[in-house]
């Protein structure tokens, strides 16, 4: 289904297909299966059996499954899997801040937390040209605290789109998480959706939303990247939700 156009008047064919494994992963597959076959060629069954397991969970951790992005310029979309931990209004980063940037007024910041069971595979939020890409070294706190925006290792996103919005996202490492790996560089155009970067072993990223934008999700809801819609551009009513 890559690069189908589907719509709601039933154009374009949705199947279901088994999510395939990111590139980046299949190398730490490999290394565990064949360490798993050489266990179990020495008839080593304690250590082999674990060592399957560990193999089948490196691949479902880098699935990589398609999705359907809606494309309407008006829509912010989510850019990772997992679990909305934190909105709030905070100060944009340095590296994203200016005039240039997302400017220096407090903004909507939305946090997702991923566990090592979603899928880390990170999209864009909206179409655009990747105006700046920064990466920052730093600790590997538990993702979930607030403080890691400030002082985990991460990476910053902005993008641009033609009439000027700007988005900016940040991939921070967690406790587990030990690379960022970025897809795309300065320059490049992306399309709302199209994949940018992972993050390995469970991590966090955080959305910044333009001003005037309040996000179409709540607090401890669960999201799905390039599908959800995390905000709509100067919508700024408030949504609340119910855990049942």
């Amino acid at each position: 289904m890559s690069n189908e156009i589907l719509d709601n008047k039933g154009s374009g064919v949705a199947t279901w297909s088994f999510p395939p494994v990111h590139p980046e992963g299949r190398k730490f597959a490999l290394i565990s299966g064949v360490i798993c076959l050489f266990f179990a060629f020495m008839a080593w069954e304690t250590l082999a059996w674990p060592m399957a397991g560990v193999t089948a969970w490196i691949l479902a951790f880098f699935r990589d499954p398609q999705r359907v992005t809606q494309q309407d310029e008006k829509f912010i979309t989510a850019p990772a899997d997992g679990l909305v931990t934190l909105i709030e209004q905070v100060p944009p980063p340095p590296e994203l801040a200016g005039d240039e940037g997302l400017g220096n007024e407090p903004m909507m910041r939305v946090s997702i937390f991923m566990s090592v069971f979603d899928v880390h595979i990170n999209r864009a939020p909206i179409g655009g040209t990747v105006k700046r890409v920064a990466y920052i070294s730093g600790k590997f706190l538990n993702a979930d605290l607030d403080k890691a925006s400030e002082e985990n290792e991460r990476q910053h996103f902005m993008i641009e789109r033609n009439d000027g919005l700007r988005i900016g996202f940040t991939q921070i490492a967690g406790l587990v998480a030990r690379r960022i790996v970025p897809f795309v560089k300065e320059g490049d155009i992306v399309a709302a959706g199209q994949r940018v970067g992972l993050i390995r072993f469970g991590s966090r990223v955080d959305v910044y939303l333009p001003h005037g934008t309040q996000p179409r999700i709540v607090k401890g809801q669960r999201i799905v990247a390039g599908e959800t819609i995390l905000a709509e551009v100067g919508a700024t009513k408030l949504l609340t939700g119910v855990s049942q």
